[in-house]
């Protein structure tokens, strides 16, 4: 099992959202900023650590939101993500590892291409069931 944590933050009603890198895995995909946890991290501190690798912030790790299991049929592993709101980082956000970056509008969201395993909390949000 591959763990994952991911961050939902939010500010006047947008979401950060991501868009992973031409050439790489699942390319040109959005997500949610976070990756994969090591063994010896708990679900936030693996968070905190992602968020300064690639937006290169630190963040206050909010409540769960949302955990969710996916396969991949690109992966020989299943996935398991854990999503948490996160408060918006009073520094800067950096672009240190995404194609793009960038703030949509809650009601937006559906019309982005996300991750297969994003797409439940994607369209919990946008009907406001979530945050």
């Amino acid at each position: 099992m591959i763990r994952v944590v991911a961050a939902v933050i939010e500010e006047n009603g947008r979401i950060l959202i991501c868009q992973r890198r031409a050439g790489g895995p699942f390319a040109l995909q959005w997500e949610f900023p976070g990756g994969k946890m090591r063994r010896s991290e708990t679900p936030r501190a693996a968070l905190i650590r992602e968020l300064r690798e690639e937006l290169g912030v630190e963040a206050r790790i909010g409540r769960q939101l949302c955990k969710t299991h996916h396969r991949y049929s690109q992966l020989a592993d299943a996935v398991e993500l854990i999503f948490f709101a996160t408060g918006r980082p009073r520094a800067p956000l950096r672009n240190l590892a995404f194609q793009r970056i960038t703030w949509a509008p809650r009601k937006a969201l559906a019309r982005y291409d996300f991750l297969r395993a994003d797409r439940l909390l994607v369209s919990r949000i946008v009907r406001g069931e979530v945050l």
